[in-house]
């Protein structure tokens, strides 16, 4: 949990042709959609205030696997991940299968979401996928995980990391000179 991120942009329209894109990020251990920021216009800027909202959350990612997109290579996203000791991962250009979780993500987004919907507002959108990103991550068991939901997978990960902490034995401040 929290070693690998992976992130990538959807598009769509609202009902009357207006644009809509969309930020995924996916925690590739767990399974689970950590975010999917909703708008019309995103830049590196939304990307990392999406990042540190997950970070403020969940802690942050030993790695972030993107694409070449300007917002992932973006000067803001480049100092946000330097500062904080990241690594960006950057799929080769023409390359989706570099990062495929994100992409087969996407796909079901599309599929189960986008494609099911008539979006009124962005508003609404952001109401319409909060509510299936919820879904995706309570109440669908995924094989991968043994058949848990992603956040169930996630919380069982927590307190195993938790109980073998708990474990570990104290050393004393003699041992440790």
């Amino acid at each position: 949990m929290n070693e690998i991120w992976s992130m990538d942009f959807v598009a769509d329209n609202l009902f009357d042709g207006r644009k809509l894109r969309m930020l995924t990020v996916v925690d590739l251990f767990t399974r689970e959609c950590l975010a999917i920021d909703v708008g019309q216009s995103l830049k590196g800027e939304d990307v990392v205030r999406t990042l540190n909202d997950i970070a403020g959350r969940r802690g942050l990612p030993q790695t972030i696997k993107t694409d070449n997109g300007s917002e992932f290579i973006s000067k803001v996203m480049d100092k946000w991940a330097y500062e904080r000791g990241i690594e960006l991962d950057f799929s080769r250009p023409g390359k989706p299968t570099d990062n495929a979780a994100v992409e087969s993500f996407n796909g079901r987004l599309r599929q189960e979401c986008l494609n099911a919907n008539w979006f009124l507002s962005l508003t609404d959108a952001r109401d319409k996928i909060a509510a299936w990103r919820e879904d995706y991550n309570e109440s669908r068991p995924h094989s991968a995980l043994d058949w848990a939901t992603p956040a169930e997978f996630a919380r069982r990960c927590c307190l195993q990391a938790a109980t073998a902490m708990s474990k570990e034995p104290e050393v004393s401040t003699s041992e440790r000179s």
